[in-house]
């Protein structure tokens, strides 16, 4: 189940990112972008809440959204493409004038989710917890630097 759920998002990433390649329209681009964060958010969410002793610990739960989001986190970059920079969204120029530091953000991001998937597939829940703390400093960290507030 968990890898027919990883390749539905992958191909839904996919085929949003060969439609924003073949169409070329940055609009497109920042459309998949935004798809592939809001279901970030969607699957972080309950591990935030186990993490915080908001919800209880569910392991399957946890291994579930942590395969999800390992696909998840590798989607969205594309979407940030030179290309995207004037098209209206909550992405500051920051992203495009830093490109180091943004790509920098995404690596640690990737790397908290690489713990997250293991520490649930030896069932440590308190790793897992860790690596969720650690992946909601690393998305509150960029956001405060490259997103602009509602």
């Amino acid at each position: 189940m968990k890898f027919v759920a990883a390749g539905l998002a992958l191909a839904l990433g996919v085929g949003f990112t060969v439609d924003a390649v073949a169409q070329g329209k940055p609009e497109t681009m920042v459309k998949q972008r935004q798809a592939a964060m809001t279901l970030q958010a969607k699957y972080f969410g309950p591990l935030g809440a186990m993490a915080q002793g908001k919800a209880p610990y569910n392991a399957s739960v946890v291994a579930r959204n942590a395969g999800y989001l390992e696909v998840l986190t590798k989607l969205a970059w594309d979407g940030f493409a030179p290309e995207t920079a004037n098209v209206k969204s909550r992405a500051l120029p920051e992203i495009y004038k830093d490109t180091a530091g943004f790509n920098a953000e995404i690596e640690k991001l990737q790397a908290g989710v690489a713990k997250l998937v293991a520490a649930a597939k030896s069932s440590n829940e308190s790793a897992a917890k860790a690596a969720t703390g650690d992946i909601g400093k690393v998305c509150g960290s960029c956001h405060k630097k490259y997103r602009q507030s509602r």
